[in-house]
């Protein structure tokens, strides 16, 4: 079967001729030659990994400069720039031994830099790094990295919080596309599965610049899994067992590739049942089950690039609505209960001219969310559609000035098809054009861009004005201007400082402004308000990064102004049996930030220690001396990790364990409807390697997560109105084949 499937490819391919080589010997340093270097051009979505000599060879690349990026287990990553491609090129490479972080392309940036040359800073992780944390959820792993938080409803559903910014105010991406899945509401999750995701970035702060609105509070940049190198066909099974949701996740890939063509498919299956709190007790109804199907196809020569993905994920989840009532083990969900069917579907194009490019995103988005109380009929059920635009030109390069001019825009409507109605049949239109310039001479980058954008938004009238699920026509135009400046410079050889302000905006989203009506899951009645104004804010953040062989410090701190910050607040009063909130708006700040430090001592080379301490501090902008605090703002913490590496005889290689003390303190700084929040500890401990028994090779991961079984309630958690605690101890194994 592979010998077909490879000759089909070679017959599509074998068309084409070869023009641009790139072609040379990797070596360790002590110039003995690497066999099985992931030698990999980003842009193009291709790659090759060296032979028993050390020896690579990529070809059909087009004219212009070009990235490659060497990857080696136990090297540091490699880099190289060709700033103009010849006929044949020759890059011999030689790779130092490192255990620390990669230094990795950072695509959700402008010019994807690598990050020591990113004006920006980006937090970049791998999702085989958090995997090894045994976390059950893809937001679970991001909540991790410093500066990253969720509003999590159990296990199942769980938005990131950006130092103290949610919602809307978060950009996600996957595939290149923004993702629109009705995450506007506080019930609503991602939708988006770890499963065929290579790694994600992490920006925190304003990124209007680049993304329009809802980037106001930064982006969660989601990379999708690579190619297989050329001329090669691979297969894997994954499966992670979880004790504590009595949970199974499964997921098989396949992928392929020619010299120019490639291709991928990805399924998998999660399944769990009610979590189980300290003491034994299960919550009831938060178990859900989630299919996802990923699938990709793509071409590249030397004139240009093209890869069309498709994703489907199906949700079906529990809401816990009664807190620990029914004790089940049963992965079938009861009512009340939610069915989400995402389909998302992108198409990324890079067509090369003589010195310049043009690099084409397009996207669709189809989002079917139903909710059912106590029969299979959905009470509610809304149809989001998306469609995205994203087209940036880069422009001839003059001397050390790069530049990029772009349009983006957004096409999306929303469509009800239930009985009840929380938010109007509706249509929005955005439509942005920005330009951006980067300017790099020995060790400082200077970067700056300016951008307008405008969002029209407008929803159909529907029912009697003042009985639940009414809404009167709305339409709104909302316009802004933003700018950003970052200068990055080495202060000394191992010394980094960045500094960059930027403004952001975002304009209010459909349930802001039109909501009427009972929000399962929150237990409140919402009211939206059609006189909101848009968030603008002006973002201040500075780092900096020391850096050795054995030693590794940064400290990062930021100041957000915020004016007409949007946020509910009770009104005293009460409807459908639940209490009133309204969407008002005032002036806000945020300010805080995230030092850490990574050691990694001489000659104790398999000892690894990481701490990192992370604040946040959101207030309203009122007048006199009263404390009045943002709702939803992440408590302090402090994390730690000791973490080993290890090798025993031929059977087990990138051997590791981890113990992980992470403390999250008290939250008294609370806005004027929450309570406040416990501090408390977690320890955590992980043990996993790479087994060889001969014709059997796979990865094991062992986690346990909350060994102590700590009971404990987030400050971010919604059940944490019912006094209903976060997961107990939880014990995950995961296991991956490659077949």
């Amino acid at each position: 079967m592979k010998k077909y499937i490879m000759a089909l490819f070679l017959g599509f391919s074998a068309m084409l001729q070869a023009q641009n080589v790139v072609s040379g010997i990797v070596t360790d340093n002590t110039n003995k030659p690497l066999t099985g270097v992931s030698v990999y051009v980003p842009e193009l979505h291709k790659g090759t990994i060296t032979d028993a000599n050390g020896k690579y060879l990529l070809k059909n690349l087009p004219n212009g400069s070009l990235k490659i990026s060497f990857q080696y287990v136990g090297f540091a990553n490699q880099n190289k720039v060709i700033d103009k491609l010849q006929k044949q090129n020759t890059l011999n490479v030689q790779l130092e031994t490192s255990t620390f972080e990669m230094d990795e392309v950072i695509v959700s940036t402008a010019f994807n830099k690598i990050q020591s040359q990113n004006v920006m800073k980006v937090e970049h992780a791998s999702m085989r790094d958090l995997e090894k944390k045994g976390t059950s959820t893809l937001i679970e792993g991001l909540a991790t990295i410093p500066g990253v938080s969720q509003v999590s409803t159990g296990t199942s559903i769980g938005k990131p919080v950006i130092r103290g910014l949610s919602g809307n105010r978060v950009l996600v991406y996957s595939q290149g596309v923004r993702v629109e899945n009705q995450q506007f509401g506080d019930e609503h999750g991602l939708g988006l599965n770890g499963a065929g995701v290579e790694s994600v970035e992490v920006i925190k702060g304003p990124a209007s610049l680049l993304y329009g609105s809802d980037a106001l509070g930064g982006v969660l940049y989601f990379n999708p899994e690579k190619f297989a190198e050329a001329h090669t066909l691979k297969a894997d099974f994954d499966q992670k067992l979880f004790s504590n949701t009595l949970g199974s996740n499964s997921s098989i890939g396949v992928k392929t590739s020619t010299e120019n063509w490639k291709f991928l498919a990805r399924g998998s299956y999660n399944t769990h049942s009610d979590y189980q709190i300290s003491g034994g007790d299960r919550v009831t109804n938060s178990r859900y089950n989630e299919t996802d199907f990923k699938t990709g196809i793509g071409y590249s020569n030397a004139a240009f690039s093209t890869v069309l993905r498709y994703n489907f994920n199906k949700l079906d989840l529990g809401i816990p609505e009664e807190g620990i009532a029914e004790q089940s083990k049963s992965k079938n969900t009861i009512y009340p209960r939610q069915g989400v069917d995402n389909h998302l579907l992108s198409w990324n194009s890079v067509i090369y001219l003589k010195n310049s490019k043009l690099d084409v995103d397009l996207g669709y988005i189809a989002n079917d969310r139903s909710e059912f109380e106590d029969s299979n009929d959905p009470s509610l059920r809304m149809k989001l559609k998306t469609f995205n635009y994203d087209a940036k030109y880069y422009l001839p390069k003059m001397g050390k000035l790069e530049s990029i001019v772009g349009i983006q825009g957004m096409h999306q409507t929303n469509t009800n098809f239930g009985e009840e109605y929380l938010i109007p049949d509706a249509t929005t239109n955005d439509f942005g054009v920005f330009g951006t310039a980067n300017y790099e001479w020995k060790s400082n980058v200077i970067q700056g861009g300016l951008r307008f954008d405008n969002r029209k938004i407008s929803t159909v009238a529907h029912g009697i004005l003042g009985e639940e699920g009414s809404f009167e026509a709305i339409d709104k135009s909302f316009d802004s201007f933003n700018a950003s400046l970052g200068y990055k410079t080495n202060l000394t050889d191992n010394l980094t400082m960045r500094l960059n302000v930027a403004s952001g905006f975002r304009a209010p989203n459909l349930a802001e402004l039109s909501s009427n009506g009972v929000h399962e899951g929150t237990n409140r009645y919402e009211i939206g308000n059609s006189n909101l104004k848009t968030e603008q804010n002006l973002q201040t953040d500075v780092n900096f990064e020391y850096g050795n062989t054995h030693f590794e410090f940064f400290v990062n701190g930021f100041y957000n102004h915020i004016n007409n910050y949007i946020y509910t607040a009770p009104n005293g009063t009460q409807l459908e049996n639940n209490d009133v909130f309204d969407y008002i708006q005032n002036n806000a700040k945020l300010y805080g930030g995230e030092i850490g430090l990574h050691l990694h001592p001489h000659p104790l080379d398999w000892l690894h220690y990481e701490t990192s301490f992370e604040t946040v501090t959101g207030k309203k902008q009122s007048r006199g001396f009263g404390r009045d605090y943002l709702p939803l703002i992440p408590a302090n913490n402090w994390n730690n990790t000791i973490r080993t590496e290890f090798k025993i005889k031929n059977w087990l290689t990138d051997g590791f364990a981890t113990l992980n003390v992470c403390s999250t303190f008290n939250q008294n700084n609370v806005s004027g409807f929450e309570t406040s929040s416990n501090g408390y500890t977690l320890v955590n401990v992980g043990l996993g390697g790479t087994v060889d028994l001969g014709k059997l090779v796979f990865d094991v991961n062992l986690n346990a997560n909350n060994l102590f079984d700590k009971q404990y309630i987030s400050h971010l958690s919604r059940l944490k109105t019912d006094g209903v605690p976060n997961i107990g101890r939880n014990i995950v194994l995961g296991l991956n084949f490659n077949l």
